[in-house]
């Protein structure tokens, strides 16, 4: 997976985050661009698998990121989940 397929999705959210259901007015897109980034790369890795699946065990890996910054999963587990529907095909949270 490279860099330039992060930095496309990156741009993607950077537009897109305001207008979902669990972003805050107090938080900037830098509060959960690791979300995002997470969920994507997670997709890749555990492409086949659904999000109930895999959803233990990308909570219990949230603390070993290496991008996550002081965020807890629990503040950040929506936009993980918005990045994996979107790498998956799905529909965004908040758009059914």
């Amino acid at each position: 997976m490279a860099n330039t397929e992060w930095s496309t999705e990156d741009a993607y959210w950077r537009m897109n985050y305001k207008n979902r259901p669990y972003a805050s007015s107090a938080n900037d897109y830098e509060f959960y661009q690791p979300g995002y980034r997470y969920g994507y790369e997670a997709a890749h890795r555990h492409s086949g698998r659904s999000w109930n699946e895999v959803e233990a065990d990308l909570k219990s890996g949230w603390n070993s990121f290496e991008h996550r910054s002081e965020s807890t999963w629990e503040h950040i587990k929506d936009a993980a989940r918005d990045a994996w529907d979107r790498v998956m095909g799905r529909h965004p949270v908040g758009s059914r």
